[in-house]
């Protein structure tokens, strides 16, 4: 494989010296981009988007090509796992994803598939070599997955959910059920991660979107216990250098100690967080990625700029930081904003690495 020409990602992840803080925005590859639009349509839907590796390698290299970015990451879903478990994934126009089957009982669970990432999954690892070729080293690419928990969450809930009713019916009603399902997922991911890291990916993120629905003893044990599980079964070197794992929970700014005891090498924050408090907690621990909310990126130049730079003055010297959104990026941001965003990331974050 190509030598890194910008490994700054890795390093920060790691909390290893860099020049200027590394920047890379969650679903930069997507919906926001007129460029994915022309590609989503030549695929006809989304999963035949994903499930053809020519042109997710084409969507997963569009933003570096519009913007000087620190990462790319592998364009797919957090649902293809479910996918190919056999509960087949689809998506409605404006409703979100579904699935044609959903988890009610243990014989749905005993029917799930355990996969092998070469075969149910091969199109995603077959994307991942290609990525890797045709980035010849600019950048890191980032493979991930989603958490047990929330793959949970769809499969039992049939596809998205606000008030997660029939999960949590599951949780307080038939726990164990639960955990065999979790139990399930984890070697799964484990398998799916361990496939995208021997293709080719440089680092690892666990997208654990639904976690902060749960209480603190919940999330521990439905959520945080498994990803635990799925950290110490990856493989944490790949090619002669360390793979980092970060771990991502939306509305977890309560458990950060919890998290960064998982052995991760990272921590995502959401933007209802202060990213100062989070560095105080576990800063010595784990670095941090993140927080700014996505929905700055509506805003003016002036106030986009202030924005980075109340940031890096919260996180202050030092590495340890890559710079984020707090979630992904929303479709309807004008597509020049994150050109102001990254570029005031590298040019205002230079100060605090001297």
């Amino acid at each position: 494989m190509n030598e890194l020409k910008n490994d700054r990602y890795l390093r920060a992840v790691l909390r290893q010296p860099v020049d200027v803080t590394p920047v890379w925005m969650m679903r930069q590859a997507g919906r926001y981009l007129p460029e994915y639009q022309a590609v989503r349509a030549e695929a006809g839907d989304f999963m035949s988007l994903c499930r053809d590796p020519e042109l997710a390698c084409q969507v997963t290299l569009q933003p570096l090509k519009r913007y000087p970015l620190d990462a790319a990451i592998l364009f797919s879903d957090i649902l293809t796992i479910p996918d190919a478990m056999g509960l087949e994934l689809y998506f409605t126009p404006g409703e979100g994803p579904k699935f044609r089957s959903s988890i009610t009982c243990k014989a749905d669970i005993d029917a799930l598939k355990i996969l092998d990432p070469e075969q149910e999954l091969g199109y995603v690892m077959d994307a991942v070599r290609l990525i890797r070729r045709e980035l010849n080293g600019a950048v890191p690419l980032i493979g991930f997955s989603g958490s047990p928990w929330t793959l949970a969450t769809y499969m039992i809930e049939g596809g998205s959910s606000k008030a997660f009713t029939k999960i949590k019916k599951m949780l307080y009603c038939q726990p164990q059920l639960l955990h065999q399902l979790l139990d399930k997922l984890t070697y799964n991911v484990i398998e799916y991660l361990n496939g995208q890291i021997k293709a080719g990916a440089q680092a690892i993120m666990l997208f654990d979107t639904w976690g902060g629905v749960l209480t603190g003893s919940d999330y521990k044990q439905f959520s945080l216990f498994y990803m635990h599980k799925i950290i110490d079964g990856l493989y944490r070197e790949n090619e002669g250098r360390k793979v980092p794992i970060t771990l991502f929970t939306k509305g977890g700014g309560q458990w950060l100690e919890a998290i960064a005891g998982t052995g991760c090498d990272a921590i995502g924050l959401d933007w209802t967080i202060n990213i100062a408090d989070a560095r105080r907690r576990v800063g010595r621990q784990v670095a941090l990625q993140g927080n700014m909310d996505p929905a700055i990126l509506y805003a003016c130049a002036t106030r986009i700029k202030q924005e980075v730079k109340s940031i890096l003055a919260d996180f202050g010297q030092g590495s340890g930081h890559v710079f984020n959104l707090g979630h992904g990026i929303h479709q309807d941001i004008p597509p020049e904003n994150p050109a102001i965003f990254v570029n005031a990331v590298h040019s205002f974050s230079s100060a605090y690495h001297r």
